[in-house]
């Protein structure tokens, strides 16, 4: 076998692992930019409008039932350890896993 087709090999083996790497790093990457976005401002119109509020507690909207969390939402981002939370309706912010929001739907 030649070098060059020693080299060739050499380079593949190399592209194939490096991008594996890339690969399993990009989730443990979107986790770590998730985990640092900034927290829904309760006073911004969305928040206002859907009625969040970080400290469930504090909802008087009839629709809320007492055992409606963000954590236990199916926009919840997080694990039921997590106090904050990216949300598929707040995108690019996170929400506070005991608060609420008039868009709350049970997790399956």
């Amino acid at each position: 076998m030649s070098d060059e087709s020693n080299n060739a090999g050499a380079s593949r083996r190399r592209f194939l692992l490096v991008s594996a790497a890339g690969l399993a790093a990009a989730p443990m990457a979107r986790i770590a930019i998730a985990q640092n976005a900034e927290k829904v401002d309760e006073n911004s119109p969305q928040a206002k409008a859907l009625d969040y509020h970080h400290d469930a507690s504090k909802v008087t909207n009839p629709k809320r039932k007492k055992d409606q969390f963000c954590h236990n939402c199916s926009f919840f981002q997080g694990t039921a350890k997590d106090k904050w939370a990216p949300c598929a309706v707040f995108q690019g912010k996170q929400v506070a896993a005991g608060g609420w929001c008039s868009t709350w739907v049970a997790k399956t």
